[in-house]
């Protein structure tokens, strides 16, 4: 049962670093954990209808994540490769630590803009707005994530009192 418990345990972590890192499912990953834990406690604890909202909340992070980019992107009246550019920056970001994690998109977005033709006013303000998506993305798949583990903790201790 231990080994079980640690198992969700390094999905819950591998997960909300996956909120930050762009090549990880965050959301998705804490959601696993969770349901591990579920199922440790025969799903007494944590009901089928909370995990059926924790599978809500995953599915609406991963809605956010993809259109908040690109939200932040069509702002600034970029095209279709700014959006391309800031996504790939992303994950070629990840090889190149935070420093990468937090240019990646912008420096995408700027090379796709560019690439469409456009000055470097409006390739820097798709930039910017690229970069200002990943950030609104991140911290609301961050709020998510607490509100779940928040919320299964809260459960367990509440059958644990009861």
């Amino acid at each position: 049962m231990i080994l079980w418990w640690i198992v969700v345990a390094l999905l819950v972590v591998a997960g909300l670093a996956g909120t930050v890192v762009p090549a990880l499912p965050g959301v998705p990953l804490v959601m696993a954990g969770l349901f591990i834990g579920a199922w440790i406690g025969n799903f007494e604890s944590v009901s089928w209808l909370t995990l059926g909202i924790f599978t809500l909340l995953t599915v609406f992070a991963q809605v956010v994540d993809f259109l908040a980019s690109a939200f932040g992107v069509r702002y600034t009246g970029a095209g279709v490769r700014a959006f391309w550019g800031a996504s790939l920056g992303a994950v070629v970001g990840i090889f190149f630590g935070i420093p990468g994690l937090v240019l990646g998109p912008f420096v995408g977005a700027v090379l796709g803009e560019i690439s469409s033709g456009a000055g470097w006013r409006q390739s820097s303000r798709a930039g910017l707005g690229a970069w200002l998506g990943m950030l609104f993305a991140t911290a609301i798949k961050l709020a998510i994530a607490f509100l779940m583990i928040g919320i299964f903790i809260f459960q367990i201790g509440w059958k644990q009192l009861g």
